[in-house]
Formats: C-alpha cells, structure tokens, sequence
C-alpha cells in the first residue's frame, strides 16, 4: 500500500508545541495498529544541532546511530518507544549541501541549479525514501518554524508539491496556531490563526486540520468562527488545550475524534479494536499523574537557565518517579552560583549532574560532587557529571590537588580527564565526538551491575574527553570503583563508591533510553535510592 503523508505546519509563533501534536498524532496511529514514525524539518543553517548552545536551541538529542538532532526526535522516540535514525531530521545545510554536491559533480547536466526544482526535489527525495525503506504506513512530518518564516518556504513549497504529485487522498496538512484568550475580554481570540492561514493558503497550502493552541478547552463559538475564515470545517478545529501532562494529549485529540477524521481523509474504513493498545497507553500516562509522595531532587548543571536543555533529563527523572510510585519535584541550580551555597544541597534528596562542555560552572560541579559523597546524599552525574565526579575525588581522597580534566585546564599536572586519543586531530567540531550507542561490558558484584542486571549494555555517547586510566589502581585503592568499560578496556564507563548510599557516575548518556512506563534502569536506581 502507499504511504499516506501528515504534514504539521506551525503559525505565529514558535514553541506553541508542533512537536506534541507530531508526536501524539503518530502515537494515535501506532495505537490504531499502524506502522508509522515522525520526521523533524530543521530550517536552520546548522548541519544539524551539535554545534548549538542548549539555552538557545534546547537539548541535543542523540540517535543510536549517533545523530546530534532536534528535541523533539526525542519526543517522537518517548511517545512511540521506538528508536528514531538520524535520517528523520532534516536541516536545510544538509539539503543545500548535498544539492551543491550533485551540481560539482556535474549530475545536473548544466542546468541553472535553483531552489525549485532541484532544491524542492531533495526535500521530496529524502522524505520518500524514508518512507519507503521504513515501509510505513503513515509518515509524520513535522515542518519546524513558522509560515512565512524565509528558510521555511523551500520546504513548504516541496511539500506542496507532495501533495500535488501525491493525490489529496494521502496527504493531510495539519497547522498548529494560537489562539490565546486575553485576560481584560475573556474572549478567545481567532485572528492570529486567521492571518497564519491566511499566510499558508498565500503559498498554495490549504490546512485540513486546525489544532488551536489555547490555555482552555476551545469554545464551540470560537470553532465556528475559525471555521469561517480558514475554510476547514468545525469538526477539523481541534481544541489543543494546556493539560498537566503532553502524554494526556492523544487523549483530548482521540476524544475530539480527530483519528476518525484522519482515517476518512484517507479513505481507510472498518477500524480494528484498539482497546488493547489504549489500555497499556493510559497505564502508563496514569502513573505518571497518579503517584504519591515526593522526591526532591536538585539538578546542578551548566544550562539551566532554559529547562529544554535537559528536557530528555527531566522526562527520565519523571518516568523513574512513576515506576516506584512517587512525584519527582526538580530543582534547577546554576553550577556557576552553588561555590557559596553548596550546604544548600543537604535539603535535597539527591543530586543529579548532567551533561555539559566547557570551563564555565565547572568549579561548582567538582564542589557539588565533593559535598554529596562527604554528606552521604545520593548523587548521580553522567557524561561531565561523571569526570568531574572523578576530579572532585582526586582532588579530596586522592591528595592531587590539581587534579582537572583537559578540557578545563591543558597544564595540570593531575589529567583524571583527558581527550580521546582520537579526538587529538580532529579540526571540525561538528559530528566529530564520539556519538551512538556503544557496547560497554558491566563488572560483577557491583552497584552497575545490580542496577542493570546484566554483563553487557548499549547506550548512547556524546564526548570528546575520557577518564585517563593510570589513575585508575589508586582511585579503587582509595575506595572508588569503575565498574564498567567498553572498547576492549579502553574506556571507562561507569564509576561508584559501595561505602556511600548511592555513588554513581556513568559516561553515556542514559537519558537517552528511558520512555514513559520503560524507566532507564541507572535513572530508577537513583529515585529509588533517594526516596529512601
């Protein structure tokens, strides 16, 4: 059968939420026994996002096969608990750049190489391909930015053109706009959705959906009014209202009725019982509003300024919390503040640190490392939270002073962190760490092993920099232990101290790996030991 093409185009403003409603579209689907994944359309400049701050641009999400991507590829894998290849996130550098390719070596023929077709072209390419390599039923595509933005048009008008090459009656445009409610009226408002339709349907585009973005539940007269000056009738006006949870929201969008809707677009009738699927789905958004008791955790990082920049950490924490029964209350605190403050942490019930690059806060880590393993409080840190966990206990136990990773300090004497051998000749910053999911071999009778329950995990890697093993025999003479390697023993993968609570350090990325229902199981170790 052909695949049927969801194109989600988003109007007024950015971060009104594409990447939910992508997102539980595609988890509607999966429920109703489809086989369907999601596409993220970047329109920024950068080769992907490796190489962008996470207080502008939110968290870096990295695929098994060691793509630096989008945020919101992490939202598709959380509500599909399928893994996503980086092929599913697009980015115009890497469009222009395999156009500029063809056209050096001559593929085009001496034609004039323009935006339509040849540029147009790729965009359709890469999207059919993953369609029909995945051999999907339905493809969602989300279209990142907002209509009328410059760098989103070449990839409006390709997806235009789909429509047209592909028949109306497998491609539907849904479009995510505002609808905001001022409070001095206590009206909602239609007149930003109206003019971003207005602006779509100018380029060719006429939306079959309207999800409007409103803090309360849409009126039915305000429906009939986005009705009237959009050309999409009431019953494709959905209400996306603000709900406690994004996992409640296949739910409002199921209620409304929109997969019947999308089913009739498509001509695909006589729908097979569901029940099933949607008894484990609510299972598990259940648990995740349902627990009880608290866990206050604070996470002490470089980013956190912008709570997107740990969105995958947060999410973790949360699911960890559902699986024992327990909220998960998390306090954000800026590693450059905590020098003087860090008594603060002993009201805490655990400490997580998460990952980060650069000189800037370090101090505060290595500070926060040191007083959780003295004050016997839970601690976590993963990728810089695990090698500053081993500077901090160099410098404390070890009696090296100037103990330091490389990246922060290229002259000390004490490197318990050191760049990859081979990181040594790398120039481009991009795509250059070491990323993806690597095999690493877990040591018995240890705190990893228990929590993992197994000899061999594979996990995610985002890193340029190592624990230096020389320093390994008198780091375990003094009571720390590396209870997991990968790459024949190269390479440190874990650390923990058995005499403390809950000492652990791992250098992957375990966030990574946890889904709603399916807690990462170091994540779960942690909540569990700080609920204690």
């Amino acid at each position: 059968m052909q695949t049927k093409f969801i194109f989600v185009t988003g109007g007024v403003m950015s971060g009104l939420g594409k990447g939910v409603m992508t997102s539980s579209i595609a988890k509607l689907l999966q429920l109703s026994n489809q086989k369907v994944s999601c596409v993220k359309i970047d329109p920024y400049l950068n080769y992907d996002a490796g190489t962008m701050n996470p207080i502008a641009h939110g968290e870096v999400f990295v695929t098994e096969d060691g793509g630096e991507c989008d945020m919101d590829i992490g939202n598709y894998e959380r509500f599909l608990n399928q893994n996503i290849p980086k092929t599913h996130n697009i980015t115009t550098a890497q469009i222009y750049s395999t156009v500029i390719e063809a056209e050096r070596r001559g593929e085009y023929l001496g034609a004039c190489v323009q935006i339509i077709p040849h540029v147009t072209d790729e965009i359709k390419r890469r999207i059919r391909k993953i369609a029909e390599d995945e051999k999907l039923d339905i493809l969602v595509v989300e279209c990142g930015g907002t209509v009328g933005d410059i760098e989103s048009l070449p990839f409006l008008e390709a997806l235009r053109q789909l429509r047209l090459e592909e028949g109306s009656q497998n491609v539907i445009f849904v479009h995510v706009t505002l609808t905001p409610s001022l409070d001095v009226v206590g009206e909602q408002k239609t007149k930003p959705t109206q003019h971003s339709v207005q602006e779509l349907r100018r380029i060719g585009i006429q939306p079959d959906i309207i999800a409007a973005r409103c803090s309360s539940p849409l009126h039915e007269s305000t429906k009939k009014k986005i009705s009237m000056f959009t050309n999409v009738t009431t019953r494709d006006v959905f209400s996306c209202h603000d709900v406690e949870s994004i996992f409640m929201v296949p739910q409002i969008l199921y209620d409304q009725g929109i997969v019947d809707t999308i089913f009739t677009k498509f001509g695909k009738f006589g729908l097979v019982n569901t029940s099933a699927n949607w008894d484990k789905w609510n299972s598990i958004v259940n648990s995740l509003q349902t627990a009880q008791g608290n866990v206050k955790i604070a996470m002490v990082g470089k980013y956190v300024t912008l709570t997107d920049s740990y969105v995958s950490v947060n999410h973790a924490l949360k699911h960890a919390g559902a699986k024992i029964g327990k909220v998960v209350s998390i306090d954000w605190i800026d590693s450059e503040t905590i020098n003087g403050n860090v008594d603060d942490l002993s009201k805490y019930d655990g400490v997580i640190v998460p990952g980060g690059f650069g000189s800037r806060g370090a101090e505060g880590i290595i500070k926060t490392a040191n007083y959780t393993r003295e004050k016997n409080i839970p601690y976590f840190g993963i990728c810089f939270g695990f090698q500053l966990a081993a500077v901090a206990f160099g410098r404390h136990v070890c009696d090296f002073k100037d103990a330091n990773s490389t990246e922060l300090d290229q002259n000390t004497t004490n490197p318990i962190v050191d760049l990859l051998p081979e990181q040594k000749t790398v120039s481009n910053m991009g795509g250059s760490l070491r990323l993806g999911a690597h095999e690493i071999l877990v040591k018995g009778n240890t705190l990893a092993h228990k929590t993992y329950n197994s000899d061999k995990v594979i996990r995610r890697h985002r890193h340029r920099y190592e624990i230096n093993k020389k320093y390994i025999d008198i780091f375990e003479k003094n009571g720390m232990v590396f209870s997991a390697e990968s790459d024949n023993a190269k390479r440190m993968e874990m650390l923990e101290i058995p005499s403390h609570k809950f000492y652990f350090g791992v250098q992957f990325h375990p966030e990574f790996n946890s889904r709603p229902g399916y807690p990462e199981e170091a994540f779960e170790a942690f909540i569990s030991a700080a609920s204690k």
